[in-house]
């Protein structure tokens, strides 16, 4: 039997005190008695709203830097006891415990705090709430009796529903409350569960045996990857490396399903750099990437290097736009996308001027990558998790295995390459010289074929550039198409039983080669 007196006392402790001065003011009117403590007490107090303190009403003082407050029986008996047993009555009447009919709580900002860059392992602990949590579940569980609120945006509507049922709420309301406060509450422990299961069992020592995942609605999107498609984007709260969820878009139309994943490899690759860098993707593929002394050299050299493919194409770039990379990207035909750390005021300016292209800032790119990250895919009916691919290669960690021994120059490029086929579907052949790539074949089904493509795209380019291959040449046949062609150095993991014969193919054509023993397969 619900209960249906009017409502005599409101608990009120919020983190986001959004409308609350306001909602309590209108409670105050109706004769309603308002427990409090902390910040929201303070708060109410200041604003010259009647406030009995939670310590004042269970007799018992705040402990411990207020970790222990609201977890007392004066608080949840008066939450949870039944109002149509007259054996809890009789019990709330021997102990002297009154009755708590609205339970209004917002919990501490764990999953804000865990999103923050810099935030602390400490920092992060201390904002899981306990009181909060054991108070919304308690309210929720005795729905039948009591209200419990744990969204401002609910504020207005609790008004309404106590005008329109003289001082207390309709049973109707109280249960969408309860199943909301469950839901609140779920998605606040699944959080703390995945940030600890990822920190304690994730990399170190393996993956955890039940994985719990809990992403955020942040937007519907147009449609997905065809019209006829549905879709949305899903944030997820633990994820503390550069996120495109975390992106301030300051220009363009909506973003598309597809923009999303061609933004993503975007982001994928630009974190990788630490010098001024640009990428041209299409299909979640690089078509264009380089280095240069500045962000606008380096935009222009990730341009000319396949033209034709960069129409319609996402720009990523490392560093802030600024006026003179600004000018380029402008002149660029159609582009979708820009995604950058910043831009300058002036670039904005000129760059806005075509409504349509999407303008997209993420601070975090400067940060760089995050370590000890898992990924994942989805399948139907489960997924796969694995670590991010982030390891590094470096000159010292490359071993020579032919006659020749690559250039400095040759070496620079080889590393540069390594790092843009590791970003490209497999199989996958990136040519480049100076900086910049000049021919990519990618996503064929057989390695001499990205190598004949990576060749056709170079054209004359080709002479003097150096490869990188994702994954081990079978045969020497991809190598032989590339050595033809005159590229002079080549890069690759090494460890197929037909080494030997790559090997012997590059001393004959004079090209030197490399081995990092590590393979990038993108797929």
């Amino acid at each position: 039997m619900p209960h249906t007196s009017k409502i005599k006392r409101a608990l009120v402790s919020v983190s986001d005190k959004t409308g609350l001065v306001e909602l309590c003011r209108e409670l105050e009117k109706q004769g309603i008695e308002i427990i409090s403590t902390g910040g929201t007490m303070r708060a109410l107090r200041d604003a010259g709203v009647h406030v009995v303190s939670v310590s004042t009403y269970t007799g018992s003082p705040e402990i411990l830097d207020g970790r222990v407050k609201t977890l007392h029986p004066r608080i949840h008996a008066g939450i949870l006891y039944r109002r149509n047993l007259q054996e809890h009555i009789d019990q709330m009447q021997e102990c002297e415990y009154k009755g708590i009919d609205l339970v209004i709580v917002n919990l501490y900002p764990f999953k804000e705090t865990l999103a923050r860059p810099g935030s602390t392992h400490d920092e992060i602990v201390e904002n899981i709430d306990i009181g909060g949590p054991s108070m919304i579940r308690a309210a929720a569980k005795n729905y039948e009796s009591v209200t419990v609120l744990v969204d401002p945006g609910d504020y207005a509507l609790l008004l309404d529903e106590l005008h329109h049922h003289k001082g207390n709420t309709s049973p109707e309301f109280r249960e969408r409350c309860a199943a909301r406060a469950f839901a609140i509450s779920a998605d606040y422990e699944t959080a703390i569960a995945a940030y600890f299961s990822q920190r304690s069992v994730g990399v170190r020592t393996g993956f955890p045996d039940k994985l719990s995942l809990q992403f955020t609605k942040r937007d519907e999107l147009r449609y997905g990857e065809n019209p006829h498609q549905k879709a949305a984007l899903y944030a997820d709260p633990t994820y503390r490396a550069p996120s495109l969820v975390r992106a301030e878009i300051l220009s363009g139309k909506e973003l598309s399903f597809n923009n999303y994943g061609d933004l993503d490899a975007c982001l994928e690759m630009v974190l990788d750099f630490t010098e001024p860098f640009a990428c041209v993707v299409k299909h979640a593929n690089p078509c264009g990437a380089a280095v240069g002394e500045t962000i606008a050299e380096a935009y222009q050299k990730a341009y000319d290097s396949d033209p034709l493919s960069a129409y319609g194409s996402i720009i990523g770039l490392n560093q802030e736009v600024d006026m003179t990379c600004a000018q380029i990207l402008h002149e660029t035909p159609f582009v979708e996308c820009m995604l950058a750390p910043s831009f300058t005021a002036e670039a904005l300016d000129l760059l806005r001027k075509k409504k349509t292209r999407r303008l997209l800032a993420l601070k975090e790119i400067a940060r760089g990558r995050g370590k000890d990250q898992i990924v994942y895919r989805f399948l139907q009916g489960g997924l796969l998790a694995q670590t991010a691919d982030d390891a590094i290669t470096t000159k010292v960690s490359l071993q020579v295995v032919t006659r020749r021994q690559p250039t400095k120059e040759e070496i620079g490029d080889l590393l540069f390459a390594w790092k843009v086929v590791k970003q490209t579907k497999s199989n996958a052949i990136v040519l480049a010289k100076s900086g910049a790539t000049v021919g990519i074949g990618m996503g064929q089904t057989s390695r001499v074929d990205s190598s004949f493509l990576a060749v056709k795209r170079a054209g004359e380019r080709a002479k003097g550039a150096v490869c990188a291959s994702d994954a081990f040449f079978p045969m020497p046949d991809g190598l032989e198409v590339a050595a033809n062609a005159g590229v002079t150095a080549f890069i690759q993991p090494g460890g197929s039983k037909g080494d030997p014969d790559v090997i012997a193919a590059a001393d004959k054509a004079g090209v030197a080669m490399v081995f990092t023993g590590i393979r990038h397969f993108r797929h």
